[in-house]
């Protein structure tokens, strides 16, 4: 065996450690699995031999699941073959379980998905006590389910009600919790303890059995025929459609096997999970998920995108400009993380607001158990609120989030700029002004950077970093270990007018309004977005983003290219925007108007002169036939706007582009980003539904000979 080391002591303790070769991990390989089967016949051979077995491993995790580069190889033809591959594999389990001898997992780390499956191979767990270990069955997170025993044991272990959590919401938990769900016996301060805990549990229990083998064990909460249990399934389906629209199979996957595996027994529950992990491992729905969720966000995390050649940083002192909404969230941020911070406004009043914006982010954990009092007082006892300038001498980093207008972000950045520390960095917080016009107020422009975080920021994980012309690689590498240091996910893109996020999200919320003034209906407008995955409607967003701030970055967009000798005009959405505010006075959600009322009291609804105002029959009667062609224009919109942002060099990455769209923006997970939808689409018929886009609704979806040669290289 070569992936995994087999030793048998004098007292009968048979211990089997997973050692992958030339690998930081364990994975479920097909070599892994060849040796797992031998395991599991050396194991039968001296079972008379055998008082115990420990399951060991010799990385610093213990296991961390399905080899992920092979599930991307697979193709509809491999179902049958992966079928019985999953079976042989569940066989070893089997055997080793079934032994006669009690089987005890040893976890010194993390294991995760089937990771953890191999974990429950064991009929008791003992792991370190490491708040950082993650346990758990995330698979449903990459479009696949726990088909090697996890849905099965799960179901058998927690009941199906318990369960939903863990399966359907792939939710993690750490030793401590594994212990209060039963799942993990005791834990212990290291590996030589795990030891000796698992040896002293196989003397106390010869006769081990897992749970569901006992004459008593009767499910928790009972099975799908009792009438509670019954009662929530019936509409449960009904509900999981409501949340992920059709649009991810692992999920309902793992709720029809879930109920069918709790209705027969165990050997005929973990061959529903084969069959359907076979079908499921050989979806493009699998591959989108795996790509983003795994590749794409383990090659941001390993730092892909840092300049090399500079030491790790965190700032000390971070300076805020602006206590309103971004502000805030952005002070909280810091604070949540152990880094001080001051909040700066134009009145003493305006920053104590600021702080009262955090406490009310903080106040519904304390209220719900997830912090304490103590904590909360020491998070925002790191804000200072103040109206001086000179609070914020000494700040290592300096971020303004002020309102979208050059003048105003240019007298904050003169102001403040003195201030830093020695080698201190100041970035701008903006969403759409390209970094080097607002470096012009900089004494230092290759220390200023744009950091574009995205609101609500105590929810949203990514931030954007634009390098602007001058900023320096250092400056670069310093914005990325920052963005780390405070639980973000950073993305690097280069300087341009909306960047990536704000360019690509602006042609969602814009090709909704180009829909609306084609006269087709509002409410199907939102619909078909709902449809494609968008997490809202676009022109929902439209109005919480402000349609006033639409049409002054529109304003400023245009005297911006006007002082530099440049028209431009107004796309059909645009003009539509513009007339909903300075003509029919609807200027979103804080001007109490927009697409939507807002009656108080009431949830809002759809403004009904819009049906007057756009509507037109025929347009709306041609579209309702056509719900998918809607749908994809918003994904053809955006996909190719990020591919000419690619083309441009504003973006210089696929795994940024497609972490970037899926997390700055809400295009949907299910496609794995909007480069990898491309690729799922397939390039040629990309380009063939595009060019018919470009021939019914206009040139913004025609693709150049530029952006074609960077999506064929991409693809290459």
């Amino acid at each position: 065996m070569n992936t995994i080391r087999y030793e048998l002591d004098a007292d009968g303790i048979a211990t089997v450690t997973f050692d992958a070769p030339g690998s930081p991990v364990n994975t479920m390989t097909r070599e892994w699995q060849r040796d797992l089967d031998e395991a599991a016949s050396q194991l039968e051979r001296d079972n008379a031999r055998i008082k115990g077995v420990l399951l060991a491993s010799a990385k610093s995790t213990f296991f961390a699941g399905a080899a992920l580069k092979h599930v991307m190889t697979l193709t509809a033809a491999d179902a049958a073959p992966g079928f019985a591959e999953i079976e042989a594999m569940k066989k070893s389990f089997r055997r080793i379980e079934s032994l006669g001898r009690p089987v005890v997992a040893l976890l010194n780390g993390a294991a995760l998905g089937g990771g953890w499956e191999v974990a429950l191979i064991g009929h008791a767990r003992f792991a370190l006590d490491d708040a950082k270990i993650q346990f758990g069955t995330p698979e449903v997170t990459l479009g696949l389910i726990p088909g090697a025993t996890g849905i099965t044991k799960t179901v058998r272990k927690l009941g199906l009600l318990a369960a939903q959590p863990y399966l359907l919401e792939g939710k993690l938990f750490g030793p401590r919790e594994a212990v209060e769900l039963g799942w993990v016996d005791g834990l212990a301060a290291d590996a030589a303890e795990l030891r000796v805990q698992g040896i002293a549990w196989i003397a106390a229990n010869p006769d081990a059995k897992q749970p569901w083998e006992r004459s008593d064990y009767r499910m928790p909460g009972g099975t799908p025929a009792t009438p509670k249990i019954a009662a929530g399934l019936a509409v449960a389906p009904a509900m999981l459609l409501q949340k992920t629209r059709g649009l991810y199979p692992a999920a309902e996957a793992i709720l029809e096997t879930m109920v069918e595996g709790a209705l027969v027994d165990y050997d005929t529950a973990t061959r529903i999970e084969s069959r359907r992990l076979a079908k499921i491992m050989v979806g493009q729905n699998a591959k989108n998920m795996i790509q983003a969720f795994f590749f794409d966000l383990n090659a941001i995390k390993s730092g892909k995108s840092r300049p090399a050649g500079f030491a790790p940083w965190r700032p000390k002192k971070v300076g805020v400009l602006g206590a309103g909404m971004m502000g805030a969230g952005i002070a909280h941020a810091n604070a949540a993380r152990g880094i001080a911070v001051v909040l700066k406004d134009v009145s003493l009043e305006k920053a104590e607001a600021g702080v009262a914006a955090i406490r009310e982010i903080t106040a519904p954990q304390v209220a719900k158990g997830r912090m304490d009092a103590a904590r909360e007082a020491k998070l925002l006892g790191l804000v200072t609120p103040t109206a001086q300038a000179g609070a914020l001498d000494g700040c290592d980093l300096v971020i303004e989030a002020v309102f979208e207008n050059r003048e105003l972000k240019a007298a904050v950045t003169r102001e403040a700029e003195p201030m830093l520390a020695p080698g201190g960095v100041f970035a701008s917080n903006t969403s759409t002004l390209p970094i080097a016009g607002l470096a012009l107020a900089s004494a230092r422009p290759d220390h200023f950077v744009g950091l574009h975080f995205f609101s609500p920021v105590h929810k949203m994980r990514l931030v954007e970093i634009i390098r602007g012309k001058q900023t320096s690689d250092e400056t670069i590498a310093r914005a990325y270990d920052y963005v780390a240091a405070i639980g973000k996910t950073p993305i690097v893109v280069n300087d341009a007018r909306g960047f990536f996020t704000s360019r690509v999200f602006g042609t969602f919320v814009m090709e909704g309004a180009a829909m609306l003034a084609e006269g087709i209906a509002a409410p199907l407008v939102e619909h078909a977005a709902l449809a494609a995955g968008m997490p809202v409607g676009p022109l929902a967003v439209l109005d919480e983003t402000s349609l006033s701030l639409s049409v002054h970055v529109m304003d400023q967009t245009r005297a911006d290219l006007a002082a530099e000798g440049k028209s431009h005009t107004l796309s059909a959405g645009e003009q539509l925007v513009e007339r909903m505010v300075k003509e029919l006075k609807r200027r979103g959600r804080a001007g109490g108007a927009g697409f939507y009322d807002y009656p108080q009291g009431e949830a809002k609804r759809l403004w009904p002169g819009l049906k007057t105002t756009f509507e037109k029959a025929d347009a709306t009667a041609t579209a309702t036939g056509n719900l998918a062609l809607l749908s994809r224009r918003f994904l053809y919109r955006q996909s190719i706007e990020t591919a000419r942002c690619l083309a441009e060099g504003v973006l210089t990455s696929a795994h940024e582009a497609n972490i970037g769209s899926i997390f700055g923006i809400g295009f949907p997970a299910w496609t794995g980003g909007a480069i990898q939808f491309i690729a799922s689409e397939g390039r040629e018929r990309f380009f063939a539904r595009a060019d018919a886009l470009a021939a019914s609704c206009g040139e913004r979806f025609r693709i150049s000979p530029e952006v074609r040669a960077a999506i064929a290289s991409l693809s290459s």
